[in-house]
């Protein structure tokens, strides 16, 4: 699918963003000189900048342009519905340990359809709450064809981008279609410690999994919760 404009405009940052081109509180390309570069208006920049500002990754500064976001902030796993930003929901966060590669739970095998004893390459974050204790333990199993085709998710640090626009950009494959299962069951041992709860500790469980166009799995995340600060309001319209 081709991309309009402003959406080129706004991948090629993301691209500059996470080589390092521009480093978190820097300030980026004003307006007028992306459009000269890319021969489009100012709205067109506007709009690509306002893209990246949705996704969390740069912040307007009064009189100054737009400035790569100091601390990127990520989301508890669920709730990806088309049109939501990262900022959405989102929040600082610190990434655990390094990504490795396992066999994981059963349900998660199920979930990303692998066969039995192979592989995913896991991801672990701690989505923070305001006053910056443990919210969410966030872990992304990603199965071995996108973790093949995308060597960075191997590596320990943050991607400014975001996971989904780099998955994209290595492997042409975006999500189409979420599911999410919601249980509630008792905090494990590590789990209890990470959050930084007592046991016995209730918790609820968000299974998000996120298919693309052929309903291939990209990704699933197992986000767990404290019962204390867990709460999920749904807004619809009736009658």
């Amino acid at each position: 699918m081709t991309l309009l404009k402003y959406e080129q405009i706004a991948d090629d940052l993301r691209t500059r963003i996470a080589a390092g081109e521009f480093r978190p509180g820097e300030l980026l390309p004003s307006g007028r000189d992306l459009a000269e570069q890319w021969r489009v208006s100012r709205a067109t920049v506007v709009k690509a900048y306002e893209v990246l500002r949705a996704d969390g990754l740069v912040v307007a500064r009064q009189g100054a342009g737009f400035t790569v976001v100091d601390t990127p902030v990520a989301r508890p796993a669920g709730g990806r519905r088309a049109g939501s930003s990262r900022v959405s929901g989102g929040a600082p966060y610190r990434r655990l340990g390094m990504p490795d590669r396992l066999v994981p739970p059963a349900h998660v095998v199920d979930a990303l359809g692998l066969k039995p004893g192979e592989t995913a390459l896991r991801r672990m974050r701690l989505v923070l709450l305001d006053d910056g204790s443990p919210g969410t333990l966030v872990t992304a199993w990603f199965p071995p064809d996108i973790a093949d085709l995308a060597p960075r998710l191997a590596l320990p640090g943050p991607i400014s981008e975001g996971t989904t626009h780099y998955v994209r950009r290595e492997t042409g494959r975006s999500p189409s279609e979420g599911v999410d299962t919601t249980t509630v069951r008792l905090a494990h041992n590590e789990e209890a410690r990470l959050l930084e709860v007592e046991q016995p500790a209730a918790v609820a469980v968000v299974l998000h999994t996120a298919f693309d166009e052929d309903r291939h799995p990209l990704v699933c995340e197992e986000g767990i919760t404290p019962s204390h600060v867990f709460e999920e309001t749904d807004s619809y319209p009736m009658g």
